[in-house]
């Protein structure tokens, strides 16, 4: 249920809140991972380095992620964009469990060569696989609405 006021949030715009945090993400990851293990950290072929690797570049995101959702709705690539998420039925906020759900859903959704995130290009709510198992969808402001749209915190 989304208001006149909003629209879904489409692939693009999507893409670019994707960008902006995964951005926000190398800046303060790569500094620290380079401190830890040194400029060889970058050529090696290791899937993970020790535990600090796994801990800054798998765990903190996670729980960064997760905050942020928890919290504001929206991570500050999809704040960027004006952007939030939403419970799919009622619009309202959505429950920790379905956040859960929709951010291990991002693993299901990039597995076959991502077909479950360029889902949200096609589908008519603009859901991602990872949105569909959660019962979520992403809403920004109408282009051109000149009423002010109060998101949940």
């Amino acid at each position: 249920m989304v208001s006149q006021e909003l629209e879904y949030a489409g692939f693009w715009i999507r893409v670019w809140a994707s960008i902006i945090d995964t951005l926000l993400i190398c800046v303060l990851a790569y500094p620290l991972l380079t401190a830890i293990y040194g400029d060889a950290y970058w050529d090696s072929t290791d899937f993970v380095h020790g535990p600090m690797d796994f801990l800054i570049s798998w765990v903190l995101p996670a729980a960064a992620v997760m905050v942020f959702w928890l919290t504001r709705q929206a991570t500050p690539g999809k704040m960027a964009i004006a952007a939030r998420i939403v419970d799919a039925k009622t619009g309202g906020k959505p429950t920790t469990g379905q956040l859960l759900i929709r951010y291990l859903g991002y693993f299901v959704s990039s597995i076959p060569f991502g077909l479950g995130l360029f889902w949200v290009a096609f589908d008519s709510r603009k859901q991602g696989w990872h949105d569909k198992m959660a019962g979520t969808v992403v809403v920004r402001k109408k282009a051109g609405s000149t009423r002010p749209v109060e998101f949940e915190a």
